[in-house]
């Protein structure tokens, strides 16, 4: 009996990632060693430059990234900067193209990147992700998506490659739903951060050993890794190459505020931790890891 001929094998799916900071260049990365044609885009190309290693085709200009792309993943400071890089794309973009958007753009910013998605004819999927530096790098990250159901098969070598989880919340990107539960996520997170840092500061000011306070919560209901992880970083100084920079988390707090105002409720912690990172900042922190709300503790 003759053999029946198999199935070719799907076309990989070409991947452009523009921006490739503390995040966008580990997931480019993966990408590139998962067996995803990319071509990978930043700012400063030296940033960029070093993915060549892993596979990646560096492209000089937004345009020339994304022409004969199937997915442009967009991982950039915040909405306005995403905005920019985009219409600097427009003229390589083809209609139909599926757009991931995981920049922590807010409830506002996600409203014009959907509506410069509508216009260019773009099928965009607003997908954040939570994790820093570290799950970057490992490709362990946890990816909060919408959008629609057709694309979904096309972003699954995608997603499994910088992520560990795909977590779908909505069909229609536009409505904000990954968006939302990022902006949720990240009010923990900066919050524990903040209350890790001013437990050390207080330790600091009143002579109680920031070991002692370790010993007194661990095990119990009160400690955690991320407490650990971020004490470990200021108690040793290395906040630099930081997992999620002061300048990026005063960003997303401010979003966090406001994203609460709009729906009616009042975020008093979020808005104190917004000042305490704009201080740090101020101080010369902002390229360091967002634990250096310690300093606003102190002054400079």
């Amino acid at each position: 009996m003759a053999d029946t001929p198999s199935a070719p094998a799907p076309a990989p799916v070409h991947v452009a990632v523009l921006g490739t900071g503390t995040m966008g260049a580990p997931m480019a990365r993966n990408l590139a060693r998962a067996g995803l044609p990319v071509r990978a885009w930043n700012r400063s190309r030296a940033k960029a430059e070093p993915l060549a290693a892993d596979g990646a085709t560096v492209a000089d200009t937004p345009q020339e990234a994304v022409r004969g792309a199937d997915v442009v993943l967009t991982m950039l400071h915040d909405g306005p900067a995403t905005l920019d890089v985009m219409r600097a794309a427009a003229p390589g973009l083809r209609p139909g193209t599926v757009w991931v958007q995981s920049t922590t753009a807010g409830l506002e910013g996600l409203a014009d990147l959907a509506a410069f998605a509508r216009e260019r004819e773009l099928v965009i999927v607003d997908a954040p992700v939570v994790g820093t530096r570290r799950p970057a790098e490992e490709g362990t990250l946890t990816v909060l998506a919408a959008g629609p159901e057709s694309v979904r098969q096309v972003l699954a070598p995608v997603f499994d490659a910088v992520g560990a989880r795909t977590v779908w919340v909505g069909d229609d990107a536009a409505r904000g739903a990954a968006t939302r539960l990022k902006l949720v996520v990240n009010s923990w997170i900066l919050a524990v951060t903040h209350g890790a840092a001013e437990a050390l500061a207080l330790a600091e000011g009143l002579g109680v050993e920031a070991e002692g306070f370790l010993d007194a919560v661990a095990g119990g209901p009160l400690d955690m890794g991320y407490l650990r992880a971020k004490t470990a970083l200021l108690r040793s100084g290395a906040l630099t190459p930081p997992s999620f920079a002061t300048t990026t988390a005063e960003k997303d707090a401010r979003l966090i505020v406001a994203a609460g105002e709009s729906a009616g409720v009042r975020l008093d912690v979020a808005a104190a931790g917004a000042e305490r990172f704009r201080r740090a900042v101020e101080q010369g922190h902002g390229d360091e890891d967002m634990a250096a709300s310690y300093f606003a503790s102190f002054d400079a």
